[in-house]
């Protein structure tokens, strides 16, 4: 089982404004910042403890791939609006990919593929 995972990012400030809306469609929120309240090193954003991570000290543009798990198709659309709103990029817009998945996909400002997934009827 994985307990976090995280990125390297350019600008953390610029891309919390992607990641604050985009994972806030799916219910998440930063629960911990580097250094603490002002997160310019880095934010982790979860329910009660971070399970993703956005931080200056790892490579960023390396174009990584992260898969969130929501709970609805209309919380995969609500992830994927807030995404693009925030100034993310398209890179599959909400669908049925193949049965019982379905899922969206944004570029954050860093170009990491981002995605939000629902496994259901």
């Amino acid at each position: 089982m994985i307990d976090h995972t995280g990125i390297g990012v350019a600008d953390v400030q610029h891309s919390a404004l992607f990641y604050d809306a985009a994972l806030g469609a799916r219910g998440l929120r930063r629960v911990r910042q580097m250094p603490e309240a002002v997160g310019t090193d880095g934010i982790g954003y979860g329910l009660s403890y971070p399970i993703f991570w956005i931080d200056r000290f790892h490579p960023h543009s390396v174009k990584q791939h992260t898969a969130f798990a929501a709970t609805s198709r209309s919380q995969v659309d609500a992830f994927h609006a807030a995404a693009l709103a925030a100034g993310g990029t398209d890179n599959g817009t909400p669908g049925l990919r193949w049965p019982n998945y379905y899922a969206a996909f944004v570029l954050d400002p860093d170009g990491n593929n981002m995605e939000a997934v629902f496994r259901g009827d």
